[in-house]
């Protein structure tokens, strides 16, 4: 499924945070936003999903969702966003109990996400007794257990140290690349958005605009590669120069409103 926004603005009372972004997802692909602090990233995601109505501007989608969808949208959050009191399995089952699954359905989806990304063992484990890295599988496990249609990511791997962040972009890619979910994956780390994503969206700082939107040709797989690097290295190059001299701005900047 597509998604398409077309003349998108945004403000908190007198702060505007969005301007005017064009922008399509299409199906299938993983779309990186990256911007200086403040720049409406997250902004930008919850108008995308239908948690925010913007002031200005709209969103549609176009295609159907895949068969067995019953969310069209989903999300992944830095904070894990899971329930203390729930095991591995109930919290991925808090994303079924509002739709009318057959027991039988519903445990299947449950067990097959939780194999799916490794947590299979630790079913009945509490997320006091993971790490960080286990419960942010838990995460995504629920947000898969749904079949979106959209997924879309928070930087999701900010509160994670830099093994297991390289370990869960592995395991990520190798899911999306079985279901090929449509995607949109905010973070502010440059070699992360080259390594996940097929298009790059750089903002401005705030308001919001649309600076240029950067193609990462060479396929997820190959991305590891010795072969890949120099144009790896390019192409960070390329996205901090689109950044730089607008995140020293935005570093310094005072909040009003």
């Amino acid at each position: 499924m597509e998604l398409i926004a077309q003349g998108v603005s945004h403000a908190y009372d007198q702060l505007a945070v969005l301007d005017s972004i064009d922008l399509t997802v299409h199906e299938g692909e993983i779309l990186a936003l990256i911007g200086p602090s403040g720049c409406g990233k997250s902004t930008l995601l919850g108008i995308l999903g239908g948690l925010l109505r913007p002031n200005g501007g709209s969103v549609a989608t176009r295609g159907a969702p895949p068969s067995g969808c019953l969310n069209p949208f989903t999300y992944v959050f830095q904070d894990f966003a899971l329930l203390p009191w729930r095991t591995v399995a109930g919290n991925v089952a808090l994303a079924l109990e509002h739709h009318a699954l057959p027991r039988a359905e519903r445990g299947a989806r449950i067990a097959d996400v939780l194999a799916q990304t490794g947590l299979a063992e630790f079913a009945a484990a509490l997320p006091k007794q993971l790490s960080g890295g286990m419960r942010q599988r838990v995460g995504i496990a629920r947000a898969l257990a749904v079949r979106p249609a959209v997924l879309l990511l928070d930087e999701p791997l900010s509160a994670l140290d830099a093994q297991t962040r390289e370990l869960l972009m592995e395991e990520f890619l190798a899911l999306w690349m079985n279901a090929r979910t449509t995607a949109v994956y905010v973070t502010h780390n440059l070699a992360e958005a080259l390594r996940v994503a097929d298009r790059v969206c750089v903002l401005s700082r705030r308001p919001g605009r649309i600076r240029e939107i950067v193609a990462v040709d060479i396929p997820q797989a190959e991305r590891v590669g010795d072969a890949a690097q120099a144009e790896l290295v390019r192409l960070q190059a390329r996205l901090w120069s689109l950044l730089k001299t607008e995140a020293q701005v935005a570093d310094r900047e005072i909040v009003h409103g």
